[in-house]
């Protein structure tokens, strides 16, 4: 199976020592990510560092290199307990408000992004979660891709192409065919990760995201919407009920 990497929470105050660690091991193996950028943070969990005066320029070098952009929702403040359309968390930024308040967002986060020169049509859920006002009001706003949901290939579902993320990573490193995404929180990433991701960028068939983005896109069905509701909605379960079990 081929392996592309999207990392999320990319901001001006990230935790750039796990950045450049991670990009220095992407440049090492010629891996080309999406990165996710928050147009307007302010999550209090992504404050790390203080403010790069040269972000701009550091995305500029990273998109002129290969790597790929993506609008990474707002403000990445959880405003709902909404699970959406696929719920592999019960919280979200956007799921669960009206379409007005929705499509407000993601106009102003577009036009932050744009004003700075950083233009796409790829969107990136904070945790994963939206519903059909965020698609609708993501349409409407020129962005026609999302990076989300699960399948070994991209579909296209009420109008938008989704790219499909790992359901389960030692899973997707056992088979054969297909294409999907590894979701990486550099500002998260432990010593043992990046080993890990060193080891598995050595063994697999790593392929940039941009070529991920020319994959034939079949259709989806609501049978199959369902079954992917389902699956995101399992794995929620399953990781609640290993954290009560881990005492965290």
């Amino acid at each position: 199976m081929k392996i592309t990497i999207r990392l999320d929470d990319i901001t001006p105050d990230m935790d750039w020592a796990k950045f450049d660690r991670f990009r220095a091991l992407c440049d090492r193996y010629f891996v080309k990510p999406l990165i996710g950028i928050v147009p307007s943070s302010s999550d209090p969990k992504l404050h790390i560092d203080p403010p790069r005066e040269d972000f701009l320029s550091v995305i500029e070098q990273l998109r002129a290199s290969g790597w790929e952009v993506a609008m990474h929702g707002f403000s990445h403040v959880y405003t709902t307990k909404e699970g959406g359309l696929f719920p592999l968390n019960h919280q979200s930024e956007f799921a669960g408000l009206s379409y007005a308040q929705q499509e407000k967002m993601i106009r102003e986060g577009k036009k932050i992004l744009t004003d700075q020169e950083i233009v796409t049509d790829i969107f990136m859920a904070p945790s994963h979660s939206y519903d059909e006002n965020t698609i609708r009001a993501l349409l409407a706003n020129g962005f026609t891709k999302m990076t989300d949901g699960f399948g070994s290939g991209p579909y296209e579902y009420l109008g938008m192409t989704f790219y499909p993320i790992s359901f389960d990573q030692k899973r997707s490193l056992q088979k054969k065919d297909g294409v999907t995404t590894f979701v990486v929180h550099t500002n998260t990433l432990r010593d043992s990760d990046f080993g890990r991701y060193e080891h598995i960028f050595q063994t697999q068939d790593m392929m940039p995201y941009k070529e991920y983005l020319y994959y034939p896109v079949q259709k989806r069905s609501r049978a199959g919407a369902l079954k992917e509701y389902l699956m995101a909605d399992g794995k929620r379960r399953l990781v609640r009920a290993a954290a009560l079990v881990h005492g965290r």
